[in-house]
């Protein structure tokens, strides 16, 4: 994988504050606890044993600017080695959350949810997909970003859509008065920048989902944003939703990362409303596929979702990180007419937008790639042995 480490970083890396998590195998042999300022990494673990310690404090952004810490090198460094990830550079980026949960939202974009209808009328067989999308959009159209979900307009289009038998279990998630909020992943399972992402074996149709991802504190409070890649099995998850855990949920599903980028007064919460998200898919076969998603045209406000993740209802006492959904479902063909979008073995994924940088992994088999072992228990081991705990 060649990357440019600069296009990986914010525009502006010189003012953003950027959390991350580094492996280092010398002289400690685990993960540490990074912030990095000016370019530059520094490891604050004495401080903030984990990102959700980090998250928790009520002065964050000051403190993280502030914190003292071991300088560790160039930031551009550390991506150009995570680029590489077969190499087993000395420290490598990790995904930059710790023992968070990991949730997600989905159909939260008009053109998502239409390919969630879609899948699922499909029952998981992408050769119908071009016929039955072509249907649903003389039935319905294609434009249903003005709806309010949960309002009396979205009411009257579900009760018209059920009239005419293309009522949809995602039609509910996606115009309904619920968002869909699921567990995509278990904590410290996700993977960072570089490394590789892995797909069910059995899945023979199947997608990047680029999304910008929030990190919420055990409070509830949003501390900032990174990318991240749902990936997703469009077949498995067609056939079934009651599949969405085995869809969602293997070795290497969830990346994230570079780094968390905290809100302080140039980067806040109206930054991700008018975000641009990039995708670019490169193949060892030559096939590239980019398109744009837009974060002004989700449905569901941000902050709205978080609440619905979050409140009286479920309280997260480690914090939380939430992806904020995708409209991007590649439907570009690329082994045969009509056949759509599925990922081949080797694609290089890259998920970016100017104030977070770019998320770059590679696709591979679940099974093939490096197995989960460094869990929440060898974490907290590995923290009392650094003598780091309170």
């Amino acid at each position: 994988m060649h990357i440019d480490p600069a296009s990986c970083l914010p525009f502006d890396l010189d003012r953003a504050l950027l959390i991350g998590r580094i492996w280092r195998d010398a002289p400690i042999d685990g993960p540490s606890v990074v912030v990095v300022r000016n370019g530059e990494v520094f490891d604050i673990t004495a401080s903030a044993p984990t990102t959700s310690d980090l998250f928790d404090r009520d002065d964050v952004a000051a403190f993280a600017r502030s914190a003292p810490g071991e300088p560790l090198g160039s930031v551009h460094a550390f991506l150009s080695a995570s680029a590489q990830p077969q190499a087993r550079p000395a420290a490598r980026l990790l995904a930059p959350c710790d023992v968070q949960a990991i949730k997600a939202c989905g159909v939260t974009f008009a053109v998502s949810l239409l390919e969630r209808v879609i899948e699922e009328q499909a029952g998981g067989d992408p050769g119908r997909a071009a016929d039955i999308r072509a249907s649903l959009h003389a039935l319905i159209g294609t434009d249903l970003a003005q709806i309010q979900p949960g309002s009396p307009a979205a009411m009257r289009l579900k009760e018209e859509l059920k009239r005419r038998g293309a009522w949809s279990q995602y039609m509910e998630v996606g115009i309904g008065e619920d968002a869909e909020v699921f567990t995509k992943s278990q904590p410290m399972s996700a993977v960072g920048f570089g490394a590789d992402v892995g797909l069910y074996p059995t899945s023979a149709w199947n997608n990047p989902e680029p999304e910008i991802v929030l990190a919420v504190n055990a409070a509830g409070h949003i501390v900032g944003a990174t990318l991240g890649n749902d990936v997703n099995l469009r077949d498995i998850e067609g056939r079934s939703a009651l599949l969405l855990g085995k869809a969602k949920d293997n070795n290497g599903s969830c990346a994230i990362g570079p780094f968390v980028r905290l809100f302080d007064d140039g980067f806040t919460l109206d930054t991700i409303r008018q975000a641009s998200v990039s995708l670019r898919i490169e193949g060892e076969d030559g096939f590239v596929l980019e398109g744009v998603s837009h974060m002004r045209e989700i449905s569901r406000d941000p902050l709205d979702l978080v609440t619905q993740t979050c409140g009286a209802h479920h309280q997260y006492p480690d914090g939380f990180m939430l992806f904020l959904g995708t409209m991007f479902s590649p439907i570009k063909d690329r082994d045969a007419a009509g056949g759509g979008f599925t990922h081949h073995l080797g694609d290089v994924v890259t998920i970016s937008t100017p104030a977070l940088g770019a998320l770059v992994n590679t696709v591979r088999l679940s099974t093939d790639i490096a197995p989960w072992h460094f869990g929440v228990r060898a974490l907290y081991r590995h923290l009392a042995g650094r003598g780091v705990l309170e």
